[in-house]
């Protein structure tokens, strides 16, 4: 787009720092950036907003709250806990809840955002997957993204153990088991942690540091280099009527996207503070202090940390020994696999796809799901496996809202840990073809108009009418899925060196299932009898 002339605030701003700083053509340029205009790219904006209030609202906890495992007599407000025996840190997470101004809002906001951050950086992580706006050039930017949703997990983990509630050290009693069971450091890193026998004296301290300043410090940075990054390379757009791999269509970042920007981080500000006052959540003065004797039933972690607390319950009860060492499979693998499944996996398919595919080209250009349909499938399947470990962490609950067996929850959820990423994925490719098809009727046949027409000799139809040009436009942006061109093989048939062996056969394989076009789209050209009808035309045009 043209952006005209240079706005006199962007222009007197810039002359006045250019006088002194030298940044006036750096501003002019950077101002006017053209960001393009859909909704999908406003998911990111949703984790970057929550994180903001996630800082203001820890800045003002971190005054009253004292993270030691001290104990003492609770003499606070709240009748019901008086004279009760208590850890330091649990006691001043009560009277920030009660006797601290504004102190339970701070409290509930400070924990809805951070469930909205995880939130916000999942749902944006699945629009990049689902839209290949990881590819050429964004495979480094792809990475940050990933190592950031990682620490924020660890984030939400030390920040949910800090209050020092029975529902936190059920959950840090969870914890101390992984670490545990690591083989050869597990007791090094455990002592570390709890600074000693389990709990321990230390283990609030040492991670109140992590989730205010070691955790913290890492998200800021990697984020500053996020949006760094996002900037230098330009948004991705979707595709449609004008957008090209070499131009950007949108508004320019001053004044309509720092106004929509604006405006949104006040409604994310505004939804996660009506949240905080009327939505109650982690109300620990009902949990009580916690004790290494106690346990509760339908104890649930925060939902992000729910796939482990799943992962684990599914698990079988299985260990082996090896030179004198025992290894607890049954806290190893549910601990260690599914983390590493997910994270590995989206680390590397990027890199993956570029292999298989032999595209190395850049992409300013995003696909719609529906045109890349393994891809797309491929991540349902993923979304299906944390979906159903999510689910089973919460088996008890199931159990007795619904009067089932807790056992049979427990061994049908290990059945659908297997089956339900692979029904998940055929049910998913086939609907992806079905909606390619959709769109290659739409172009060769128009949309539904509403209007029945009697043909001469009587047949009834609905008249189709050419869609619209934005929409017609929009999907005529689908390119064919790429592959290596003749599946690796020269002019004369033989396989070039690196298509050569097991591997590259492999390779070959993979990129004719993978890319290529699934179901061209129609040119539009010709008549039927569905074809438009309008004023000088007569039925006759309505030949079979």
């Amino acid at each position: 787009m043209s952006t005209g002339a240079v706005p006199k605030p962007i222009a007197s701003t810039s002359s006045f720092l250019d006088d002194r700083l030298g940044a006036g053509n750096f501003l002019k340029r950077n101002l006017r950036k053209v960001f393009p205009d859909h909704w999908s790219f406003l998911l990111g904006e949703i984790a970057l907003y929550s994180f903001i209030v996630l800082l203001l609202t820890g800045t003002f906890l971190t005054f009253f709250f004292k993270p030691s495992m001290g104990h003492v007599a609770y003499e606070g407000s709240y009748e019901p806990l008086k004279g009760i025996m208590m850890s330091e840190a649990y006691a001043s997470t009560l009277g920030i809840s009660f006797d601290v101004r504004g102190g339970l809002l701070m409290r509930q906001m400070h924990h809805w955002a951070a469930l909205l951050f995880v939130a916000g950086m999942m749902v944006h992580a699945l629009r990049v997957f689902f839209t290949g706006a990881y590819r050429k050039p964004r495979e480094l930017n792809w990475l940050i993204g990933v190592g950031l949703l990682t620490l924020a997990l660890l984030e939400g983990l030390t920040g949910y153990s800090l209050p020092d509630d029975l529902l936190s050290g059920a959950g840090l009693r969870i914890t101390e088991g992984v670490a545990i069971s690591l083989p050869l450091v597990g007791t090094w890193i455990t002592f570390f942690l709890f600074g000693g026998e389990y709990p321990g004296e230390d283990v609030i301290s040492r991670f109140y540091s992590l989730h205010i300043l070691l955790i913290p410090g890492i998200l800021l940075a990697l984020i500053s280099a996020h949006m760094i990054l996002m900037w230098v390379q330009k948004h991705t757009q979707m595709p449609g009527k004008g957008r090209t791999n070499t131009n950007v269509v949108g508004a320019p970042f001053y004044p309509a996207f720092m106004a929509k920007a604006g405006a949104y981080f006040m409604f994310t500000f505004g939804v996660i503070a009506l949240l905080g006052t009327f939505a109650q959540i982690n109300p620990i003065w009902l949990f009580g202090p916690y004790t290494p004797a106690d346990i509760s039933a339908g104890s649930q972690p925060d939902f992000y940390m729910g796939f482990l607390e799943g992962s684990l319950r599914l698990m079988p009860a299985w260990e082996i020994n090896v030179l004198g060492f025992t290894l607890p499979l049954s806290v190893l693998i549910p601990a260690l696999l599914p983390m590493g499944v997910i994270m590995t996996g989206l680390a590397l398919y990027p890199f993956i796809e570029q292999w298989v595919t032999g595209d190395r080209s850049e992409h300013h250009v995003v696909d719609r799901p529906r045109n890349n349909p393994h891809r797309t499938a491929i991540g349902m399947s993923a979304v299906t496996f944390y979906g159903v470990l999510w689910l089973l962490g919460a088996n008890d609950e199931i159990a007795s809202v619904f009067h089932v067996s807790l056992n049979w929850t427990t061994y049908i959820g290990r059945v659908l840990i297997f089956l339900g990423p692979m029904i998940a994925y055929g049910v998913t490719y086939r609907i992806c073809l079905g909606l390619q098809r959709s769109d290659a009727a739409v172009l060769g046949h128009g949309v539904e108009s509403g209007v029945i027409k009697r043909l001469p000799h009587g047949e009834y139809i609905e008249v189709h009418v050419p869609s619209n040009e934005a929409i017609a436009a929009h999907m005529r942006g689908k390119t064919p899925v790429p592959m290596i061109t003749g599946t690796g093989t020269d002019d004369d048939g033989i396989p070039s060196k690196g298509m050569r062996g097991p591997l590259g056969r492999l390779r070959a394989k993979l990129s004719e299932l993978y890319g290529g076009e699934k179901i061209p789209l129609d040119d539009g050209h010709g008549h039927d009898e569905h074809a438009e009808v309008g004023p000088g035309k007569d039925d006759k045009s309505l030949t079979r």
